[in-house]
C-alpha cells in the first residue's frame, strides 16, 4: 500500500489569516506515532505560523502554539480536526484582542 491523501483543504479564516490542512493515510505509523496517518494542520496569521498540529517523523504527535511545542494525544481524525478548530478559534480571538484601534 502506498500513502494516500485523505484530505486537503485551504480555507480563508480572516482578512490576514488562513488554514491549510493535509492528512495522509500511510502504510505504517510515522516514527513516534501509533496510528496510520501523517498530518499537517496549520493556521497562518499575517506572515506567522500561529498554530500547527503535526506528527513529524521522530517527534510523534504534537502541536505548536506560537513558540511552544506541546505533545498531542491523537485519538481519531475527527477528534484531531475538532481540537485543531478549537485552537484556531482561540488563536484568532487572541489575535483580534491584540490588535489596537488606530487613534
Amino acid at each position: 500500500m502506498k500513502a494516500a491523501r485523505v484530505f486537503r483543504e485551504r480555507k480563508i479564516v480572516g482578512d490576514d489569516a488562513f488554514v491549510e490542512m493535509v492528512i495522509w493515510h500511510v502504510p505504517q505509523p510515522v516514527l513516534g506515532s501509533t496510528h496510520d496517518y501523517k498530518y499537517s494542520l496549520v493556521l497562518i496569521i499575517g506572515d506567522d505560523c500561529a498554530l500547527r498540529y503535526d506528527n513529524e517523523r521522530g517527534k510523534g504527535d504534537h502541536r505548536h502554539v506560537g513558540d511552544r511545542e506541546i505533545d498531542y494525544d491523537f485519538q481519531s481524525l475527527a477528534t484531531l480536526l475538532a481540537d485543531f478548530w478549537i485552537d484556531v478559534e482561540a488563536c484568532l480571538n487572541e489575535h483580534r484582542d491584540l490588535q489596537r484601534p488606530v487613534q
